[in-house]
């Protein structure tokens, strides 16, 4: 499997620091195992839940869109060789 495209990843910076309209409010009910991993991940990159939100939605568009191309998500070891492939997104 390939690396990314190199715009895949820049759109996926754009789309998480992306600030250049006015920022929209958002009100989201989530259970609180879904609330602990959202803590969980924030504290642990040091950023805010608000954060983690934004790279989740823009790794989504991304995959969304390798879908409609019939490509492929995978996680690469550090040898480019493929240990998981993202299924069901």
């Amino acid at each position: 499997m390939e690396l990314a495209p190199k715009n895949a990843t820049l759109r996926m910076q754009a789309h998480a620091r992306a600030e250049t309209r006015a920022d929209v409010r958002l009100s989201l009910v989530v259970s609180p195992e879904l609330n602990d991993t959202l803590e969980e991940l924030a504290e642990s990159q040091h950023t805010s839940k608000s954060e983690v939100l934004r790279k989740a939605i823009a790794l989504y568009d991304v995959a969304a869109e390798a879908k409609q191309k019939d490509q492929r998500i995978g996680i690469l070891d550090k040898d480019r060789k493929v240990v998981t492939e993202i299924v069901g997104i």
